[in-house]
C-alpha cells in the first residue's frame, strides 16, 4: 500500500466530477456509476476516496454494469473511466490483510478474474480511459480493455512486489499485451512506466493531452458506433480466439469465419451498399441473409 500510495501522492489533481444516468451498488454511494447515450455506455468507477480500489463490491458493480442489456442492439461500445486522480490501484489490501480469510481472498481474485475475461467476452467493443494512475490490478484492468486511451498524465505500475504480494494475475493479462522482458521489469521493480512508455510498448492505444482525452475516447466510440454490433462481435471473438492458436490454427479459423461471416445479412448488406455507393443499413442481428 504504500508504494501505492506514493505513486498516487505525485499523480496530480482531481479530474472533473462526471454526471450519471444510472448507479449500480447495494447501499451507501454508489461505487460505479453507469449512463449510456448513442450507444456509448460509460462506466465510471466512483471510489475516489479508496483510490477506485478493486473491492469484492465493486468488482460485483464492475460485472453487473459490464452485463447489464449487453445483448440490446442499442449498446455498442462500452468505456470504463473513474473519477479522482487514481484511475484504479488495484485491489483492496484491506480486504487482504488477514491471512486465515481464505474463502474470501478466493472470491476476490476469481471474481477479479472473471471481470477480467468477461471483458474480452462481451460483444462490444470495451475502452478504457485512464486520466491518472493505474496499478496493480488496475493496470490489469487496462489491459485485458480491447482498446487504451490515456492522458499525457497517466502512468501504470504493478507494485504489488514491493509490499510482499507479487501482482501475479495482473501478470497474465499484462504478458498479453506488453513484450515480455518490459511485463517482467514492471512486475519484477513495480516502477510504473509513464503513458508514452506505456503507448511504445503497447498498453495503451493513445495517448493525448488531458483537455483532449474525452474528444479523443468519444471520437473512437462514434466511429465504432458506425459498424454493425454482429459483425463487430463476430470480429472480436474470433481475434481473441485466434490469438491463442499456432499460426496455421489460426488461418483455419479465420477463413471459416469469414466464409460466415459473409452468410450474415449484415455481412451482405456492407458489402451491397459498398458496390452501390450508398451508407450500410445495418440491422445489427445474427440472422443470415436469405
Amino acid at each position: 500500500m504504500a508504494a501505492v500510495a506514493a505513486l498516487w501522492r505525485r499523480s496530480g489533481p482531481s479530474v472533473r466530477p462526471l454526471a450519471a444516468a444510472c448507479s449500480s451498488a447495494a447501499g451507501g454511494a454508489a461505487l460505479t456509476l453507469r449512463r449510456q447515450a448513442g450507444g456509448v455506455r460509460n462506466i465510471i468507477l466512483n471510489n475516489p476516496g479508496k483510490r477506485n480500489a478493486l473491492s469484492l463490491s465493486m468488482l460485483q458493480a464492475l460485472k453487473q454494469d459490464l452485463l447489464h442489456d449487453v445483448k440490446s442492439k442499442e449498446l455498442r461500445v462500452i468505456v470504463i473511466s473513474a473519477e479522482g486522480p487514481v484511475f484504479c490501484s488495484g485491489h483492496d489490501l484491506k480486504e487482504l490483510a488477514t491471512q486465515d480469510d481464505v474463502k474470501h481472498h478466493t472470491q476476490v481474485f476469481e471474481l477479479c478474474a472473471e471481470v477480467m475475461t468477461l471483458i474480452q467476452r462481451l460483444p462490444v467493443p470495451v475502452i478504457a480511459k485512464v486520466n491518472g494512475l493505474a496499478t496493480a490490478a488496475g493496470c490489469q484492468l487496462v489491459a485485458s480493455c480491447d482498446i487504451a486511451v490515456a492522458s499525457e498524465k497517466s502512468r501504470f505500475a504493478t507494485p504489488g512486489v514491493n509490499i510482499g504480494l507479487f501482482c501475479s494475475t495482473p501478470g497474465v493479462a499484462l504478458g498479453r499485451s506488453l513484450p515480455r522482458k518490459v511485463a517482467l521489469e514492471m512486475l519484477f521493480t513495480g516502477e510504473p512506466l509513464s503513458a508514452h512508455e506505456a503507448l511504445m510498448h503497447g498498453l495503451v492505444s493513445k495517448v493525448v493531452p488531458e483537455d483532449k482525452l474525452e474528444e479523443e475516447t468519444m471520437r473512437i466510440s462514434h466511429k465504432i458506433c458506425e459498424s454493425s454490433k454482429s459483425i463487430l462481435a463476430l470480429g472480436k471473438a474470433t481475434f481473441y480466439r485466434q490469438m491463442a492458436q499456432d499460426l496455421d490454427t489460426a488461418y483455419k479459423i479465420t477463413s471459416q469465419v469469414m466464409v460466415d461471416n459473409l452468410t450474415l445479412r449484415d455481412g451482405q448488406e456492407g458489402i451491397e451498399a459498398f458496390i452501390q455507393k450508398r451508407k450500410p443499413v445495418w440491422s445489427h442481428a445474427q440472422d443470415k441473409k436469405k
